[in-house]
């Protein structure tokens, strides 16, 4: 069964005395520390119920709608980015529309699990290899989204909060022309809290003529967040849990001309979406408590 995420320091003390055994050498010994600590250390690929695609994400929002078609990456740039599972999609913010100056964002997600062997592709790797020049160090930006859905989740224990608190849970859209499961309550991250929100690594590069494009990305996995492509990986391979998933969030926006432009206009296409965002991976609380995925229950 799927162990606490929440144990942080226990996850860090076992992962040091597993580094200080495999040092040692000791092939016996790490045998027997694999099984009293109840290590996992092969992961189990796992999917959001029915295999929901992030394509699934909707097409109009409150304040978004689609600008354009999705686009269909080639056989070889999916082989590159590693799933098939993705999307890239345009959205523009509709009291934006018809104005000189429009509000556009690329919206960007791909979803990978079992044992991802993939290097996240990120703006700082990819723009700069395209020969896109960075403007400046990147930085982390709190998003600030409307939490006036928010709520905390009764029915989840407090330890599967962990060290991040209470989980919460948000709710979609009332209107079933933006969402195919209207009014339902979606449960958000760790950490994610009307105090606390979604983080996320922002870089400036520079495009032809003077123009600039922003770039953001953070990560959801195995129940939690980063904002930082070193530490997801630790964050999904978690010793304790049988299952290793990560979706990576990218918007990029040329519309936007600073970094506080950038994070509004993200913070406003996130607070529509955010809920359609998290039905596209496992429920980590059902995940924990052994009831997802079904044929965890038979173990």
């Amino acid at each position: 069964m799927n162990g606490s995420s929440g144990t942080k320091d226990r996850g860090s003390i076992v992962a040091g005395v597993l580094a200080l055994v495999i040092m040692l050498g000791a092939g016996i010994g790490l045998t027997v520390f694999v099984k009293v600590y109840d290590l996992h250390m092969q992961k189990i690929p796992i999917y959001p119920p029915g295999n929901r695609q992030v394509s699934a994400i909707p097409t109009e929002t409150e304040h978004w709608k689609q600008l354009g078609a999705d686009r269909i990456s080639s056989a070889e740039i999916v082989e590159t980015l590693g799933t098939e599972n993705y999307l890239s999609r345009d959205y523009v913010r509709k009291d934006s529309e018809g104005t000189k100056a429009p509000s556009i964002v690329e919206f960007h997600a791909a979803y990978y699990t079992g044992m991802i062997d993939t290097v996240p592709h990120v703006p700082e790797r990819c723009f700069v290899g395209g020969g896109l020049q960075q403007s400046s160090s990147s930085r982390v930006i709190e998003l600030e989204l409307d939490t006036s859905s928010w709520a905390p989740d009764p029915s989840v224990p407090e330890e599967l909060g962990g060290l991040e608190g209470a989980i919460y849970t948000t709710r979609l859209s009332n209107n079933s022309a933006w969402t195919d499961a209207p009014g339902r309550r979606v449960r958000l991250p760790r950490g994610v809290t009307p105090d606390s929100g979604i983080k996320m690594r922002c870089s400036e590069f520079f495009l032809s003529e003077g123009r600039k494009i922003y770039a953001g990305y953070f990560f959801i996995a195995n129940g939690g967040t980063r904002a930082n492509a070193d530490e997801v990986r630790a964050l999904a391979f978690n010793l304790s849990d049988d299952y290793a998933y990560y979706l990576k969030v990218q918007i990029n926006s040329v519309t936007a001309d600073s970094f506080e432009e950038f994070a509004e206009q993200s913070a406003s296409l996130l607070s529509d979406i955010i809920g359609e965002v998290m039905r596209c991976t496992p429920d980590w609380i059902e995940v924990q408590e052994g009831r997802y995925p079904p044929e965890s229950q038979n173990e």
